[in-house]
């Protein structure tokens, strides 16, 4: 059994070899002792904790489980009575002034594994002080229990819907009735994750017209992980090319990501997707605040930040790292590579339905194809195109691969001078023409992540290729 640890977002593990139910409950006693530290801490809050889950094999057993301990503990338990995405979740955190939460998901990951995200009062992820208590606390204390029924029953346990109350505030923060105006097609894969039907639910009754694909429950995902990035999204890509939709919309497992396809089935970069939402926002909505992206985030966002005066902020990969910035400042939007952001007046957390209709919203205000919108950034910004290559490299491997960046890196890529290096997370090497590469391990998998931007699709994809030879060579 390997320790349980929390990467970028929470612990992940393979289901029946780490993530087993003995774990869980080892993992559930040391995030109760937590809890319990903060009773009257957090005087205007509720001692509760919200726990969800997503749609993946026995989540909902892993999330009665944890419920169980936490009120053996003493705790009490907001339980939701279905698959739920991981922002409503955090939203009720907010709503109810709850003391945190809990959500079962692997997130992205493929189908079999599983995994436990901490979110703290603030509704966003928990920061690394927090989820190190965790980890130094696992099988110290003998695991306190309360059987499910007794709990239920006794009111220690309250099972609840709180999805509703998610959406009523998505209503608020989006002109619904003007997107219902338009004659938009609409394609969504919800990628059998609990993304479900609810955008074509808020956009129910006026002349937008919405299909959902993969809005069932699968726990095996169709055999393809539920990140909504190609290849993934051919399906989604395809369908929407053939039967002329206007957009296709994808959110991932645990529908706090999206992803985005135009109308003749180009897949957007989650760069690309953080970036419409930020001129959304900034343009069209008249909103301010400073800008927030991981170190692998695109010089696009930069650009724009420089035409507007807008501070722009970089963290390391991992949201939990945006959502410390969020909270404490004035932020417009927070988000990453993979096509998650957060928004003004809101909570510190992705959120893929609501970014999902915040770009039909930009569409019907701008009154223009998302293909013409994108074009015209392109004009006005030049092209910037990011690729991102995930390398397997054996776990022995991974600490000579960063020594060797360290302490023998390379002074050009493909004939540009590297000018800068940034090591704030793994290592990222910018060239003297703008162009970059960079190689950070993952915090869940056996693998480097290797991330490469330049003007042009082939020149990124020989930067990978570079990178990944370095990767091989040690």
């Amino acid at each position: 059994m390997g320790a349980i640890k929390f990467g970028t977002d929470g612990w992940r593990a393979v289901i029946s070899e780490d993530f087993t139910f003995d774990n869980v409950k080892k993992l559930a006693q040391a995030m109760s002792e937590y809890v319990v530290t903060q009773k009257g801490v957090l005087k205007d809050r509720q001692f509760k904790v919200v726990i969800g889950y997503d749609s993946r094999f026995l989540s909902e057993k892993y999330a009665e489980l944890i419920a169980c301990v936490m009120a053996g503990n003493g705790i009490g338990v907001v339980l939701t009575d279905r698959p739920t995405p991981t922002p409503s979740i955090s939203y009720a955190i907010k709503d109810q002034k709850l003391i945190g939460g809990v959500v079962i998901t692997a997130s992205h990951n493929p189908a079999r594994y599983n995994g436990v995200k901490y979110k703290a009062w603030y509704s966003g992820s928990a920061e690394p002080e927090i989820t190190k208590q965790f980890e130094a606390a696992i099988g110290k204390n003998e695991t306190k229990f309360m059987p499910l029924a007794e709990a239920v029953k006794g009111g220690a346990i309250v099972v609840k819907d709180i999805i509703p109350a998610h959406l009523a505030f998505v209503k608020k923060y989006v002109n619904l009735s003007l997107i219902k105006k338009t004659d938009f097609k609409v394609l969504v894969d919800s990628m059998y994750g609990t993304g479900n039907d609810y955008i074509a639910d808020l956009l129910k009754g006026g002349k937008c017209k919405v299909d959902t694909i993969h809005n069932e429950k699968n726990p095996g995902f169709g055999g393809i992980n539920p990140e909504p990035i190609m290849p993934n999204l051919k399906e989604m890509a395809d369908t929407v090319k053939k039967g002329r939709y206007a957009i296709g919309l994808a959110t991932d497992g645990d529908a706090d990501r999206l992803g985005v396809c135009d109308g003749n089935g180009k897949v957007l970069t989650g760069h690309k997707v953080m970036t419409l939402l930020l001129l959304h926002l900034f343009e069209d909505k008249k909103m301010k605040g400073d800008v927030v992206q991981t170190l692998c985030g695109t010089d696009l966002i930069g650009k724009i930040c420089g035409k507007y005066g807008l501070k722009m902020h970089e963290t390391p990969v991992g949201f939990k790292y945006i959502a410390e910035i969020i909270r404490t400042g004035d932020v417009l939007v927070g988000g990453e590579e993979t096509g998650g952001v957060a928004f003004k007046g809101y909570i510190p957390e992705r959120d893929g339905v609501l970014s999902g209709l915040l770009i039909l919203e930009m569409m019907a205000m701008r009154k223009k194809k998302l293909a013409e919108i994108l074009k015209a950034i392109d004009k006005e910004y030049g092209t910037y195109e990011y690729k991102r290559l995930d390398a397997r490299l054996p776990d022995e491997k991974k600490a000579r691969l960063m020594d060797k960046l360290k302490s023998d890196p390379p002074k050009e890529i493909l004939g540009k001078k590297i000018v800068k290096v940034n090591s704030l997370d793994g290592y990222k090497f910018i060239c003297e023409d703008g162009s970059w590469m960079m190689m950070r391990l993952s915090g869940t998998e056996p693998i480097v992540r290797i991330y490469a931007e330049s003007p042009s699709q082939a020149r990124s994809q020989k930067i990978l290729e570079f990178a990944k030879g370095i990767a091989d060579s040690v």
